[in-house]
């Protein structure tokens, strides 16, 4: 499809729409991802929405045990560009429960986005999910400490959702922190369920 018309604007990134991103990832990845955990899957998963009125495009999640390479937001790009007709991609928001690892940033790059939002951090899947090459690999092969990639460039702008909800105004916080702590369960338990019944065959797991 072609790409030469100027990106759509991004919503203000408000409550509204950081409360939309929070139910995508709680009522449309997550329960896919459930059924992945108990595959042998990683926990990540990614989502497409539409700048223009927050309708979801596509939802999906880890693949890894099918290809090494069906990362979360892989396997959702698959899937988005096996659609025909699909929106363009600068007409939409890229989301992502966790923040995207090298290969998954360069995808987002060549397909096209000008943006992408996480959940979890990349220190979150390493601490707190015992998955650390995302952060390891950023080191070894690219010399980044830390996760340091630029985070606002000249092809897109990435943002943590947690970090925009703590922006807000207290009366605006509230339910979404409700929600944030919500999907933390969520999360924490497909990670048990992950670490108990990996599959085997994927090369990092």
């Amino acid at each position: 499809m072609s790409q030469d018309h100027a990106p759509s604007d991004l919503p203000h990134v408000g409550a509204p729409l950081l409360s939309r991103l929070l139910d995508v990832i709680e009522t449309e990845i997550a329960p896919m991802t459930a059924r992945g955990v108990e595959a042998g899957n990683k926990i990540f998963g990614a989502a497409l929405l539409r700048k223009s009125d927050l309708s979801l495009v596509l939802a999906e999640t880890n693949n890894e045990i099918e290809n090494p390479l069906w990362h979360g937001e892989m396997h959702c790009l698959k899937r988005f560009y096996e659609q025909s007709p699909r929106p363009e991609t600068r007409d939409l928001i890229f989301l992502s429960t966790h923040e995207p690892c090298s290969l998954c940033l360069s995808a987002i790059t060549w397909s096209g986005f000008d943006n992408f939002f996480y959940f979890f951090s990349h220190s979150d899947s390493r601490d707190s999910f015992a998955i650390p090459h995302d952060l390891r690999i950023l080191s070894e092969v690219f010399g980044l400490e830390d996760g340091g990639y630029r985070r606002r460039n000249a092809y897109w702008t990435a943002r943590e959702i947690r970090a925009e909800i703590a922006d807000l105004d207290a009366s605006e916080r509230e339910d979404l922190e409700v929600q944030a702590r919500r999907i933390n369960r969520l999360y924490d338990g497909f990670s048990e369920t992950y670490q108990a019944s990996k599959a085997g065959g994927i090369p990092l797991d």
